[in-house]
């Protein structure tokens, strides 16, 4: 922990100054050379993304991270404060985190100039040294840079002063790192503004003769999209970025899943929550399918919330029956997959805006992600016996309200049911195996060889 209180005991400890693109890049090294996560938090980007974030901050660039909604732009954003050091010392009181050794504001070099090395310093945690602007298009210079304080003019000071400015939040930010999300919607005269603070770490404002040397990495984040539909990146802005680096959704639906599970926020403290693989596997197949629909606008994109907020309604509908049913495991079935209209139809922008049913398509999207699940576990010929059990006469009944004690009295009647449900590992469970013989019987269906009636709440197989 650090001790020192003053200039003095800070130069006598041995302290040595760096700028934060230094003490970004050496942290980094440390981190790189310990075989040490730089981003723990994030999947995905193993062998895309984060070697390039590496590349540019050995190289001391900013960057602009490119990509569409829900692709963790500014959760790497928030990443990155995990390469600063824990504490770095500043001078007391100052308002724009003035190194002890040298000071840049008017108030500090003054301060300086009076106590010398008496001078009292504090220290800053890495998590306040980050700060963080969503542009838009009623952001202004003042917000960002700063501005003249008429409450300072007020207290009698002369315009002339330079310490009647009110700092914007990048001076706040000195010696730290800015990330200003949404870049292309900041207005283009303001994204003018930026270009010193880009290059030469000047901060201009109004008619002050100021040169403030701010020291800050400066990361921003953008949407293909808004580049030409809501605004656009000016030319000299993306040329003072070092490095330009697209993210991506993730590449498969194990690492989908990965993410569901990280993220999902339905509470399993007070229950026995156990969901099967293959319901997972469902839910993440939807999304991916979501990205290639022709019926879903791929210029906005389907972010990786759809896969979290459908994973927590399936698993709070399965969560209601346990509890109106009185059965002790929570396992989702195929009948609580109805649960993610509501989550996804929000999420997803339509190609054919007004005349498409938006729950019609996520309806078609669920039944292809099933039986393309389905058949990476089963071959169709594996159920035969089953068949022919329903060519013989026999129905059975499914919904999301019935006791999972059915499904085991009717669906083991059935010879090789039994067989595909231990497949699955859902014996000697009522809940896993009533959803195992859901998800059995719907995958016969959508693959042609069962009838299905249904009905408000249940379904009918039958051949």
């Amino acid at each position: 922990m650090p001790t020192a209180a003053t200039i003095a005991e800070l130069r006598d400890s041995g302290y040595r100054h760096r700028t934060v693109k230094e003490e970004m890049r050496e942290n980094l090294l440390r981190k790189l050379a310990a075989e040490e996560p730089i981003f723990p938090e994030i999947v995905g980007y193993d062998a895309t993304v984060l070697p390039q974030i590496e590349n540019a901050i050995l190289s001391g660039q900013d960057m602009i991270l490119l990509g569409e909604r829900g692709q963790a732009k500014t959760r790497l954003a928030r990443g990155l404060v995990n390469l600063l050091d824990p504490e770095i010392p500043v001078i007391a009181g100052c308002e724009i985190n003035d190194a002890p050794f040298e000071p840049i504001c008017a108030v500090c070099r003054e301060r300086v100039a009076e106590r010398g090395d008496e001078t009292l310093i504090d220290w800053l945690p890495r998590d306040l040294r980050y700060g963080e602007k969503l542009a838009t298009p009623d952001t202004t210079i003042a917000d960002l840079i700063g501005e003249v304080d008429p409450i300072k003019v007020a207290e009698g000071r002369y315009l002339a002063d330079e310490q009647t400015i009110h700092f914007g939040l990048i001076p706040r930010t000195n010696r730290g790192i800015f990330c200003i999300n949404e870049l292309p919607d900041l207005a283009e005269r303001i994204q003018v503004g930026l270009l010193n603070i880009m290059e030469e770490r000047d901060v201009q404002i109004r008619g002050y003769k100021i040169r403030l040397p701010l020291d800050v990495f400066v990361v921003a984040s953008a949407n293909p999209e808004d580049y030409t539909n809501r605004g656009r990146i000016i030319t000299p802005l993306k040329d003072r970025c070092g490095s330009e680096i697209r993210t991506h959704y993730p590449r498969t639906t194990d690492l989908e899943i990965e993410i569901m599970e990280r993220e999902r926020s339905v509470p399993d403290g007070e229950h026995e929550i156990a969901i099967p693989q293959y319901i997972r596997e469902i839910v993440a197949e939807v999304t991916h399918l979501a990205r290639k629909s022709a019926d879903v606008s791929q210029r906005s994109g389907v972010s990786v919330r759809v896969s979290i907020s459908n994973y927590e309604n399936v698993v709070s509908n399965a969560l209601k029956r346990s509890i109106r049913l009185h059965e002790d495991t929570v396992v989702p079935r195929i009948s609580d997959l109805h649960a993610i209209l509501a989550s996804t139809t929000g999420k997803i922008e339509l190609e054919a805006v007004g005349e498409a049913n938006p729950d019609k398509i996520v309806d078609k999207l669920i039944q292809t992600a099933i039986v393309n699940v389905f058949n990476r576990y089963f071959l169709v010929q594996e159920f035969d016996d089953v068949i022919r059990g329903f060519e013989n006469g026999l129905t059975i009944e499914v919904g999301e309200m019935l006791p999972s004690m059915n499904y085991a009295q009717e669906a083991f009647k059935l010879p090789g049911m039994k067989a595909a449900v231990t497949k699955l590992s859902a014996a000697g469970n009522p809940a896993l195996i009533a959803s195992a013989v859901e998800f059995i019987l719907e995958g016969l269906h959508l693959n042609r060889k069962l009838n299905k009636d249904r009905s408000t709440g249940r379904g009918r197989y039958r051949r």
